[in-house]
C-alpha cells in the first residue's frame, strides 16, 4: 500500500501551498490526503499509552497497570472496529475512509502498525516492569522454580479446588472444536497414547474457568509469590489426561467479534434481545483475532486457525503472559510505594454541612464540580440523596449510561421512591459493555418504585442530566444536574469530568422537553438553549465554528479551544480547516482519535491539537468560542464524532455563570500550557513531546489541578 494513503509529504504540501497561493482551483477539503485514518490514529493513541508504561516517573504498579490498558484498549478495538473492518471486507465492500483506504487496506495497515506495537509492550514487561516487580519482593513464578514440598501443596490444592471446576476436550472427528468464550485464556494439549504410538499426537484444549483466580499464591517466609493459574494446570496434565503422555502444552486466546447488533424494530422485549445479545458475544459471534506464544509448533496454530474461521493475518504471537488485566490484582498488596499516592477530593464548599438547603443555594448561584478534584460523593450523590429526603421534592428524573456495580445514585433514586417520589430513571440499555449491569439496576429500580425507562429505537441515550422538580409555595421549581460523565462513583474518581448544578428556571422548557422526548412520543425541535443530538448538535457546532470564521473575515478576532475525546467526524473536520483558512486561532485538546490534520500551509497552518494522558483518563468535554470578545463556553457528553452527533441522544449545555465561564478557560489554559504528559499531533498523523517535558518543573496539569483543589 502507498504511503500517500496516510500521509502528507512535503511536496504534496508544498503544491497545495503554491496552488492556494496562485488562487488555482480551491482547495477540495475532501481530499483523502487531508485526513488521518480513524483506526491508525486509534492505534497511535494506544501507542501513547505504552508510552506511560515505559516512562519512569510512573510509579512500578501503575506501568503494570498502562501495559494491561494497552491490552484491555486492544480487545475492543479487535471486537467493534477491526470486526466491522472484517465483515465488510469479507462482504466485498469498497466504500473508502475519508482518508480514501478501503477495508482490506485499513485491517493490512492495522496489522503492519500493530505487530512493533505488540513487540514492544512485550520488551517493556520482559526487561522493565517484571524484573522491577522481582527487584520489589512480588514474584511471578514458573513451576518449576517451586520446591518439591511446594509442588506438593500444589498438587493437593489442584486436585481439591482447581479439577473438578475444569472441562478438558478432546479434538477429533468425534469431538468437534468447542464454541470458546470470548477473551477467554485456553490450553492447547499435544499428548502421546504410548500404547499406541501408532495413532499419532492428539490434541486436548481446556478453557480457563474465570472463576478461579488467576494468581495462585504461594506462601514464603518474605515476600510476595505467585504462579499464574495455567502453569499449575499444565504441570498436572497427566491427571487431566490420565494415560497419556504430555509431549507439550501452549497457551492462546481468542478475541470475538462484540458488536452484536439489536434488532430492535422486530424485537418485543428489548431487554430480554440485548440480554441475548450478551449471550451471543460470548459465546457465538466469529473469531476476529488469535493471540499465540511465541513458541506455538505450526501443526497446533494451524488447527486452531482452521477451526476458528481465520486467516494467518489474524494470529498475533505474544512474548508475555496473556489477560495482564489479571495481574492488576497486585494493587491490592501493600505496596504504597509503587501506587499513586492517595488523594482526597476537594469537599464542595456549597454543598458542605453548614445547615442550608442545596436548593437554597441554587436558588441564587450555580454550583460547578470538577472530578476527580472535587468530590462525587459530596456534591452529586448529596444532591440526590437531599432530593430523595426532601418532603417538597415531588419528582426525580435522571438518565443513566454507565453506573457501575455498586452505585450510590441508584440506592439514592431508590430511597426516593420509597418515600413516595415520583422517581423517572431512562436507563440505557446498549451501553456496549455495560448492558449487564444496566439490566439489573434497571429490574432492581423497578422493584424499588421507580420507572424504569430504557431504550430509544435507533439510539443511544448518552447525555448526563438529573432533573429535581420540588414544589416552593405555590410553584413548581426545577433544579438540574448536568455533566459529561456518567453517573457512576467508580469512574468518577479516575475519570476528569464536569458537572454542573443550575436552579435557572430558564432552562426548564428545554429540560423538559428532553426528557418527555426519551420517554414518550416528540417532535420538539424548537430548543431555547440546549444542543440536543441527533436534532440540532451538529448545526450548532457548525454554526458557532462559522461564527468564529466570520469574525475572522470580517477583521474580528476568532478563536476556538476544545476539549473532548475524539475528533473523526469530516464534516466538523471540513469546517474547522475552512475557519483556519480564514486566520481563526484552533486549540484543541483530543485525547484519543484524531483524523486532522494541523499544521498544513493554507489549510490549517492555525490548528493545535495536543493529546494528554496521565493517572486519571481525560474524559470532560469542554468548548470554547471567542466571538469576537463575547465568548460563549458550553460543557456537553458528545465528542465531534458522527455517531455522537447523529445516532446518540446528546447534550451541549451553555455556561450562564460568567464566573464559571472564567474558571472553565482557566482549565483549558492550563491544559494547553501544559508540557509533562503531552503529545503533540503533527501534520503526517505521528505525536510528539514538547520540548522541555522531561523538566522536572514542567507543568503537569492534572497535578496542577490536584493542588488547587486541596488550596
Amino acid at each position: 500500500m502507498s504511503d500517500h494513503k496516510t500521509s502528507v509529504t512535503d511536496k504534496e504540501r508544498q503544491q497545495i501551498k503554491v496552488s492556494q497561493e496562485h488562487q488555482q482551483p480551491t482547495i477540495d477539503l475532501h481530499d483523502e490526503r487531508l485526513y488521518i485514518n480513524r483506526e491508525l490514529s486509534w492505534l497511535e493513541f494506544n501507542s501513547r499509552v505504552l508510552q506511560e508504561a515505559e516512562d519512569h516517573s510512573h510509579p512500578l504498579l501503575e506501568r503494570l497497570k498502562f501495559l494491561s490498558i494497552f491490552s484491555t484498549n486492544l480487545d475492543e478495538f479487535f471486537m467493534i472496529r477491526v470486526a466491522g473492518l472484517m465483515e465488510q471486507r469479507d462482504m466485498g465492500v469498497t466504500e473508502l475512509s475519508p482518508d480514501g483506504m478501503t477495508p482490506s487496506e485499513q485491517l493490512h495497515e492495522i496489522r503492519r502498525r500493530l505487530l512493533p506495537l505488540y513487540e514492544w509492550q512485550a520488551h517493556i514487561y520482559n526487561t522493565d516492569v517484571f524484573p522491577a516487580l522481582e527487584r520489589e519482593g512480588i514474584h511471578i513464578l514458573k513451576f518449576e522454580a517451586l520446591a518439591e514440598h511446594e509442588r506438593s501443596i500444589l498438587e493437593a490444592d489442584f486436585l481439591d479446588n482447581i479439577l473438578p471446576v475444569l472441562t478438558p476436550l478432546a479434538l477429533d472427528t468425534g469431538h468437534p472444536f468447542p464454541r470458546l468464550i470470548n477473551r477467554s485464556l485456553n490450553i492447547g494439549f499435544v499428548l502421546l497414547d504410548t500404547d499406541r504410538p501408532e495413532d499419532g499426537v492428539k490434541v486436548g484444549v481446556l478453557q480457563l474457568p474465570s472463576t478461579l483466580p488467576r494468581l495462585v499464591r504461594i506462601r514464603r517466609n518474605s515476600g510476595n509469590y505467585f504462579i499464574p493459574l495455567e502453569e499449575v494446570i499444565r504441570a498436572h496434565a497427566d491427571i487431566l489426561f490420565p494415560g497419556l503422555t504430555l509431549r507439550e502444552s501452549h497457551v492462546f486466546r481468542v478475541t470475538r467479534d462484540a458488536d452484536v447488533a439489536i434488532a430492535e424494530d422486530e424485537a418485543n422485549d428489548l431487554m430480554t434481545a440485548i440480554a441475548e445479545g450478551i449471550r451471543k458475544r460470548r459465546l457465538g459471534a466469529d473469531a476476529v483475532r488469535l493471540e499465540v506464544g511465541t513458541d506455538m509448533p505450526a501443526f497446533l496454530l494451524e488447527i486452531l486457525v482452521r477451526s476458528l474461521g481465520l486467516l494467518a493475518s489474524d494470529v498475533y504471537h505474544l512474548d508475555l503472559p496473556f489477560n495482564l488485566q489479571d495481574f492488576l490484582v497486585l494493587m491490592k498488596l501493600e505496596k504504597r510505594k509503587l501506587k499513586d499516592a492517595p488523594f482526597t477530593s476537594r469537599v464542595v464548599p456549597e454543598f458542605a454541612p453548614d445547615g442550608s438547603s442545596i436548593f437554597d443555594t441554587l436558588k441564587h448561584d450555580d454550583v460547578m464540580v470538577h472530578h476527580p478534584f472535587d468530590s462525587f460523593t459530596n456534591s452529586v450523590v448529596k444532591f440526590l440523596t437531599t432530593a430523595a429526603n426532601d418532603p417538597q421534592v415531588l419528582a426525580i428524573k435522571i438518565t443513566l449510561y454507565r453506573t457501575g456495580g455498586k452505585s450510590p445514585v441508584a440506592d439514592a433514586l431508590k430511597q426516593a421512591a420509597l418515600n413516595g417520589k415520583n422517581v423517572t430513571a431512562f436507563v440505557e440499555l446498549k451501553a456496549r459493555f455495560d448492558e449487564e449491569t444496566n439490566i439489573n439496576w434497571a429490574r432492581e429500580l423497578e422493584h424499588s418504585g421507580v420507572h424504569v425507562v430504557y431504550g430509544v429505537q435507533g439510539l443511544k441515550v448518552h447525555c448526563k442530566l438529573c432533573l429535581v422538580i420540588r414544589r416552593e409555595g405555590t410553584k413548581m421549581i426545577t433544579y438540574a444536574h448536568v455533566a459529561t460523565g456518567n453517573y457512576n462513583l467508580a469512574t468518577s474518581r479516575v475519570y476528569t469530568d464536569i458537572g454542573i448544578f443550575t436552579g435557572r428556571q430558564e432552562f426548564e422548557r428545554d429540560f423538559v422537553h428532553l426528557f418527555n422526548m426519551l420517554t414518550g412520543y416528540s417532535k420538539h425541535d424548537e430548543w431555547q438553549y440546549l444542543g440536543v443530538a441527533p436534532i440540532n448538535l451538529r448545526k450548532k457546532f457548525l454554526d458557532l465554528i462559522y461564527r468564529e470564521r466570520d469574525h475572522a473575515l470580517s477583521g474580528g478576532s476568532g478563536h476556538i479551544i476544545a476539549k473532548m475525546n475524539a475528533l473523526t467526524d469530516p464534516q466538523i473536520i471540513r469546517a474547522l480547516y475552512r475557519a483556519s483558512m480564514a486566520g481563526v486561532k484552533i486549540d484543541l485538546i483530543v485525547r484519543g482519535m484524531c483524523c486532522l490534520r494541523p499544521g498544513l500551509p493554507g489549510i490549517s497552518e492555525t490548528i493545535t491539537v495536543s493529546s494528554i494522558l496521565d493517572r486519571f483518563l481525560e474524559h470532560s468535554r469542554i468548548f470554547w468560542f471567542g466571538n469576537n470578545g463575547k465568548p460563549e463556553v458550553f460543557i456537553g457528553s458528545a465528542d465531534w464524532m458522527g455517531r455522537n452527533l447523529d445516532k446518540r441522544i446528546e447534550l451541549l449545555f451553555p455556561i450562564h455563570d460568567e464566573r464559571y465561564a472564567m474558571q472553565l478557560r482557566q482549565i483549558l489554559d492550563d491544559y494547553l500550557h501544559a508540557y509533562a504528559r503531552v503529545r503533540l499531533l503533527q501534520s503526517d498523523g505521528a505525536y510528539i513531546r514538547p520540548a522541555g517535558y522531561r523538566d522536572a518543573n514542567a507543568n503537569r496539569v492534572q497535578m496542577v489541578l490536584l493542588r488547587r483543589a486541596k488550596r
